[in-house]
């Protein structure tokens, strides 16, 4: 969180080895919130309905695995959680239309918030992170490097791809 930055600075300068307390079991529970989620699309939905968000969980899985297994890169692991703020109102976003609220002040309102949030927590982040990637490409092992440009690659692509649907659904109709 944001909040972790302020209370352990070294941690913006080493996201390899430095993790406050309590930053690797985030990330292990995280991992289990991914898999619990992934397993439910899997039991509750088609397959053709989910399959963007079952690939996401996937990386999202292996590259925190990676990270509670190594020990390392948790830091890393910490800021691609930022992207999770937005989730809250993307989940918000579900259960209004759901519940057949669309055209309601409520639904406008969590629309501007939930692109606002998107455009800070998701696509921000993941261009910072891509970008602290590559800076630090000397610094990280080829096989830890290759993970995560290929989760990188995955990720920003798929988030601009929801970010235009949502606009574009919201906004644009």
């Amino acid at each position: 969180s944001p909040r972790r930055f302020c209370l352990h600075p070294g941690l913006s300068e080493d996201l390899v080895g430095t993790y406050p307390p309590g930053a690797h079991s985030l990330v292990a529970v995280s991992i289990g919130y991914f898999l619990e989620d992934f397993v439910d699309m899997l039991c509750n939905q088609k397959l053709h309905q989910s399959w963007e968000l079952l690939f996401h969980h996937s990386v999202v899985i292996v590259c925190f695995g990676i990270a509670v297994l190594l020990h390392q890169y948790i830091g890393f692991a910490l800021v691609a959680l930022l992207v999770e703020i937005n989730s809250i109102f993307l989940h918000l976003r579900q259960i209004l239309l759901m519940a057949n609220l669309v055209h309601t002040t409520c639904y406008r309102l969590n629309s501007i918030i939930n692109l606002g949030t998107y455009v800070v927590f998701r696509i921000t982040t993941l261009a910072w992170m891509t970008r602290w990637l590559f800076l630090n490409r000397e610094n990280v092992p080829p096989a830890t490097y290759a993970v995560g440009t290929v989760g990188m690659a995955i990720m920003t692509p798929m988030n601009i791809i929801l970010f235009y649907r949502l606009l574009r659904s919201d906004f644009f109709k």
